[in-house]
C-alpha cells in the first residue's frame, strides 16, 4: 500500500535541478493540470516517444526522469506520492532538440525518502500547447533515509554483443523482464551499455543449427562511426519491450566500458589495419561514443567543470553507499603490463580516480560500500600479442602470478589504503558469464590487504564465453562459476546471468544471489557486517 504525503509538504520538499546549460532549465508549477488534448490533431502532428521513460540515480530525496521525444518539443513531468496523482507536481521541463538527439531530463530533487513515486511524462509542441504526444507512465522508490527498510539491487552488463540484437521471436531481452519481476531498488549497468563496434544483421546462424533473427535498423547494421550511428546503437535497446517496461519501473545506475565506442579501446587504440572503419581517429571515435552515452544514459550529470565525468558515489542511506568507476577513460595503452613502477603508461584508473575513491571509501558511513566496476581485477583478459609475439592484456591482470607489475601496482595502492574499511564489495561484468571470486591475502603474492569479495555477472542478450583464468597476484579462488561449454554461445544457450543484492535492515547482513535470464538462480552467498 502507498502511502501519500499532502500536497502542501511534497510541494515544500520537490525541485529541479539543471543538469547543464545544454538541456535547458526547469520549472517548478505548483498544479497538476495537464494541457487539453489534442483533439482535432493528426496523429502524424503529435511528438512521439519512441524510446520510453527511464530513471537514474536514485537516491532518498533525488532522481533523474529520463525521456525522449521524436521532434522539437517541450518535456512535461507529473510526480506524486499516490497512482491517483491527486496532489502532484507538475515540471515544465527542458526542451527536446536535435542537439541532444532529442533526449531530455529532469532532475527531481527533495523528494520525501522511501517513498513509491509516481511519474507521468509527455512532450507538449512548442507552438501549440493542444498538440501533445501520448503520456508515459511509471514509478520508482526512494531510499530510506534511516535504512529501515531492505535494500535490493541487480546488476548485470554486455548488452546486445557479438550479433545477438533483440529476437521477438526469442521474446527480446527477457532478462530485463526477469528483472523486472524481483522488483529491486534500481539496477546498475557495469558497462557495455551498447556494442558500437559490432554490427546487427537480420540473420546470424547459432548453436546447433539455430538461426537467430534480429530486428534491424540502418545504425545497428554498421560499426559505429558517426555521432547518428551512436545514438542509433542506444535508441535501438530502447526498442525492446522488456527494456521499456523495466525502465519505466526500476531506476538504473549506468557505467560504461569500450564496446560504447570500439573494442579494447584506450587513447593508443590503432584502426588502420581495421577496414571496417573509414573514421580512424580514436579520439573522434571517443568523443561520439561518450556523447551518446551521457545522452541516453539516466544519469546524474556531474558538476559543471567536469560535465561528462562517469565515476561517482550513489548513497542509499545508511545500509549502502554505490562507487562507480570508470576503468575506461583514464586508462594508458594496453600493454604487456610488466612495469615496476607506477606511472602514465600502467594507470588503469588513474591517479585523481584512485584518490577519490580511497578517500570516499574511508569516510563513507554507510555499513556496505560496493564497488561497481567495468572489469574484474583479477581475471586475466588478452587483448591479443605485440609485434614481438608478447601478450597484451586489457584488464588489471597480467597473466603472471608474481608481485605486483603494470596496472596490479594502482589496483595493489588501493587495496592496501582501504584495509581498515570494512565490507567492501566489489560487482563487475565484462567477462561474458557468472562467477564468485574470494581475495585472500594468505594465499595473494601481494598481501597487505584485508580480504573481500567480487561477484562477476553478465551478459545481458549478448555470447556467452569463459571461463577465464585467473592471476595469483591478489590472491583470488573461484568460489562459484558458470560458463557455457560452447564459446560465443547465443542466448537461445540460456547462459546469461544477472546478480542481485539484499541487504537486512535487522543483521545487516549482504546476501549475493546470482540468476540466469529466467530468473532461475545459479549461486547464493551471505556476507555478514563487520562492525555493526
Amino acid at each position: 500500500m502507498t502511502s501519500s504525503i499532502s500536497r502542501r509538504r511534497f510541494l515544500s520538499q520537490s525541485g529541479v535541478l539543471a543538469g547543464s546549460s545544454a538541456l535547458g532549465g526547469s520549472l517548478l508549477l505548483q498544479g497538476c493540470g495537464g494541457s487539453s488534448t489534442s483533439v482535432g490533431v493528426s496523429e502524424n502532428e503529435r511528438p512521439k516517444m519512441p524510446s520510453g521513460i527511464q530513471f537514474g540515480d536514485i537516491t532518498d530525496n533525488k532522481a533523474i526522469i529520463w525521456g525522449r521525444s521524436d521532434r522539437n518539443a517541450q518535456m512535461i513531468v507529473e510526480y506524486d506520492t499516490s497512482e491517483r496523482f491527486a496532489n502532484a507536481s507538475r515540471i515544465v521541463g527542458p526542451y527536446a532538440s536535435a542537439a541532444t538527439d532529442f533526449t531530455t531530463r529532469v532532475d527531481l530533487s527533495g523528494l520525501p525518502a522511501g517513498q513509491t513515486v509516481f511519474v507521468r511524462v509527455r512532450y507538449v509542441d512548442p507552438d501549440n500547447a493542444r498538440i501533445e504526444s501520448e503520456t508515459l507512465s511509471g514509478q520508482f522508490r526512494t531510499t530510506p533515509a534511516d535504512g529501515s527498510r531492505a535494500v535490493r539491487f541487480h546488476w548485470s552488463g554486455d548488452q546486445c554483443g557479438q550479433g545477438w540484437g533483440i529476437n521477438t521471436a526469442f521474446g527480446g531481452m527477457k532478462i530485463y523482464e526477469a528483472m523486472r519481476k524481483r522488483d529491486p531498488d534500481f539496477f546498475v549497468h557495469n558497462g557495455d551499455t551498447v556494442y558500437a563496434d559490432g554490427p546487427i544483421l537480420a540473420e546470424v546462424k547459432a548453436e546447433n543449427g539455430q538461426v537467430w533473427r534480429n530486428v534491424v535498423t540502418e545504425e545497428v547494421s554498421k560499426v559505429a562511426e558517426t555521432l547518428k550511428e551512436f545514438r542509433g546503437r542506444h535508441a535501438y535497446n530502447l526498442m525492446d519491450e522488456n527494456y521499456r517496461r523495466f525502465a519505466a519501473q526500476v531506476p538504473q545506475v549506468w557505467q560504461w566500458d569500450d564496446h560504447e565506442v570500439t573494442n579494447n579501446y584506450s587513447d593508443a587504440k590503432n584502426l588502420s589495419g581495421d577496414a571496417r572503419y573509414t573514421e580512424k581517429s580514436i579520439a573522434t571515435l571517443t568523443a561520439r561514443g561518450r556523447q551518446a552515452f551521457l545522452e541516453y544514459a539516466p544519469m546524474r550529470y556531474y558538476k559543471q567543470s567536469e560535465p561528462q565525468r562517469i565515476y561517482r558515489t550513489i548513497s542509499h542511506g545508511p545500509l549502502l553507499d554505490v562507487f562507480v568507476v570508470d576503468m575506461r577513460s583514464y586508462r594508458g595503452p594496453n600493454s604487456t603490463n610488466l612495469q615496476t613502477a607506477e606511472d602514465a603508461s600502467s594507470s588503469f584508473l588513474g591517479l585523481e580516480q584512485v584518490e577519490w575513491l580511497i578517500a570516499g571509501l574511508k569516510a563513507s558511513t554507510a555499513t556496505w560500500k560496493v564497488i561497481s566496476a567495468d572489469m574484474p581485477i583479477g581475471l586475466n583478459v588478452g587483448d591479443g600479442k605485440d609485434g614481438q609475439g608478447n601478450a597484451l592484456w586489457e584488464a588489471v591482470a597480467n597473466g603472471n602470478d608474481g608481485v605486483p607489475l603494470g596496472r596490479e601496482i594502482e589496483m595493489a595502492r588501493l587495496l592496501s589504503s582501504i584495509k581498515a574499511v570494512p565490507n567492501v564489495v566489489w560487482i563487475t561484468t565484462d567477462v561474458h558469464y557468472c562467477a564468485a571470486h574470494y581475495y585472500d591475502p594468505a594465499k595473494a603474492l601481494f598481501t597487505n590487504f584485508s580480504p573481500f569479495w567480487e561477484f562477476v555477472a553478465g551478459p545481458m542478450n549478448a555470447g556467452s564465453f569463459g571461463p577465464g583464468v585467473l592471476d595469483r597476484t591478489f590472491g583470488p579462488s573461484v568460489v562459484f562459476s558458470k560458463a557455457p561449454p560452447i564459446q560465443a554461445s547465443s542466448p537461445f544457450a540460456g547462459y546469461q546471468f544477472f546478480g542481485e543484492v539484499n541487504i537486512d535492515p535487522r543483521t545487516k547482513a549482504m546476501t549475493v544471489e546470482l540468476f540466469n535470464l529466467d530468473g532461475v538462480s545459479q549461486f547464493a552467498q551471505t556476507l555478514p557486517a563487520v562492525g555493526t
